[in-house]
């Protein structure tokens, strides 16, 4: 192969349940752990941090049943550098195919005069100690030197090299407070490649935050410059503002060919993954999020959706389909332009020449500036050929509920011109009224994204609930705002499968 084709290899060391896991209320089981691990490993990634072993039994346990659930990837376990973190890492991972230690120390002055009270020298010591230590115990260890983002280079330089000749074969260079530039973050890469006389006996990582909304691209800047693995999580989530998420890099890489740079990550399974970690962790996934956000592939501007409709590739750089996305999405509000009308009108059956469109989408105009969310319903009663009443209407909702009782509703419906009743139960007041809305529609729609949001503040407040639906391979939306968020749910329910019908 011509050397100016060839592409290099990056590696995606996923760290969603080690970082990730530490944001306030994310806390995972065991079996949730696992059941991300898996589809972490049917992605693609070449590493996956499983968790910091020491800190709690819970932690501890489950990289081990991490290291027996998943064979191809390799499991990392975190520590200090202390012996008894590194005991109980190399402990966790006996059942791993493949395991690495991830063991380190502050680099910056900061971290060395304020966190650890001692010298360069002595930090310099206490991480050759800790990386040989490891070696004894296993043949992969990664190095992390904290806070590299603000560390003195030639000082950097010098414990980078001394943790290579102690044995470490990857060497984590992590910007730990997001605070550099994408150029400097960049730079400190090219200076480690140009003055570490062993750099080429190790493999450098970089691990980014997001406190100032750059790890993207202080992650680009570091592999252009010469990183060969970096370290992600899904969505982005981890410490404070985050870190740098998978989706973002593997797709910036696989867009720009120009940069001969490649992972092994099957980009089809990234949206399916990326909603199982906002799912069990109950991170909402925000709206206009890079990549995996429900607004990603969604057009309402008037001159984005006319030039979408002409060729896709005037708005959109990334095909929905790449990423496990059904198709994008054409959003009709009060700045659309006729050509969107048109569209919508026309997959619903209805279609008009030029001079009969005109009225229409003045009438259409009028109603987009009242109504926020236009549903095809809406449609067919502004072009007068389908009576104004929903397919599916809640007449009533009863829930009883509260501790020890398992949490019970009972919904009436008008369906189809007859009201009809059906009680179910549920882990939850919403989950048994959504259930029996289900005994009496039986329609096969998979519940995907759900959120329920506060208006404004306060016990009295309203709550606003925005679901996803997935009908054969299609999705749909629901919304609904009530100061009773369970009736607010069972609306946007059914709001959703009204547009299903």
């Amino acid at each position: 192969m011509n050397a100016q084709n060839m592409k290099h290899k990056i590696d995606i060391f996923d760290t969603t349940l080690r970082d990730g896991e530490q944001v306030p209320g994310c806390q995972l089981n065991t079996i949730e752990k696992i059941e991300i691990a898996k589809h972490l490993e049917l992605l693609g990634v070449d590493v996956i941090e499983a968790g910091f072993p020491v800190s709690s039994p819970g932690d501890f346990n489950s990289v081990v049943a991490i290291s027996k659930a998943v064979s191809e990837p390799i499991i990392c376990a975190l520590t200090r550098a202390v012996e008894a973190d590194i005991d109980a890492a190399a402990e966790s991972l006996k059942y791993a195919r493949r395991g690495r230690i991830h063991t380190g120390i502050g680099a910056s002055d900061y971290h060395i005069k304020y966190k650890f009270k001692t010298t360069h020298d002595k930090i310099i010591e206490r991480g050759v100690a800790a990386v040989k230590y490891a070696r004894n115990l296993i043949g992969d260890v990664e190095f992390y030197a904290e806070d590299a983002g603000r560390a003195k280079l030639p000082f950097l330089a010098k414990m980078v090299e001394a943790m290579i000749r102690a044995g470490a074969t990857v060497i984590n260079i992590p910007d730990t407070t997001g605070f550099c530039l994408p150029d400097e973050f960049g730079q400190r890469i090219k200076y480690l490649m140009d003055n570490v006389s062993n750099i080429d006996q190790a493999k450098i990582s970089v691990h980014c935050h997001n406190d100032l909304g750059l790890a993207t691209a202080n992650t680009i800047a570091g592999i252009t410059n010469g990183a060969r693995q970096v370290e992600v999580t899904m969505n982005g989530i981890g410490e404070r503002a985050g870190n740098t998420s998978l989706e973002e890099i593997v797709m910036i890489l696989k867009k720009h060919k120009e940069l001969g740079l490649e992972t092994d990550i099957n980009t089809k399974r990234i949206h399916p993954t990326s909603f199982l970690v906002s799912k069990l962790m109950n991170m909402p996934i925000q709206a206009n999020k890079a990549v995996v956000g429900r607004n990603a592939y969604s057009h309402s501007s008037g001159i984005h959706q006319d030039g979408f409709l002409k060729n896709k590739i005037n708005y959109e750089i990334i095909s929905p389909k790449e990423v496990g996305v059904p198709d994008s999405s054409i959003l009709l509000t009060a700045r659309s332009g006729r050509a969107a009308l048109k569209y919508r009108l026309g997959l619903i059956g209805y279609y008009f020449v030029n001079g009969e469109m005109e009225q229409i989408y003045t009438d259409f105009v009028e109603m987009a500036d009242r109504k926020k969310d236009i549903t095809d319903e809406d449609l067919q009663k502004l072009v007068g050929k389908k009576k104004t009443t929903l397919p599916i209407q809640l007449t009533h909702l009863q829930v009883i509920t509260g501790s020890p009782l398992q949490p019970v509703a009972t919904v009436k419906l008008n369906f189809e011109g007859k009201e009809r009743q059906a009680t179910s139960s549920g882990n939850g007041p919403i989950d048994a009224s959504l259930k029996a809305v289900d005994k009496i529609i039986k329609k096969k729609a998979k519940l995907g994204e759900f959120l329920i949001q506060a208006m404004s503040g306060g016990s009295d407040d309203s709550g606003k609930v925005h679901l996803q639906l997935t009908h054969k391979k299609r999705i749909y939306y629901g919304f609904s705002a009530n100061t009773d968020v369970v009736t607010a749910s069972v609306e946007a329910y059914i709001d959703a499968l009204n547009k299903v019908i």
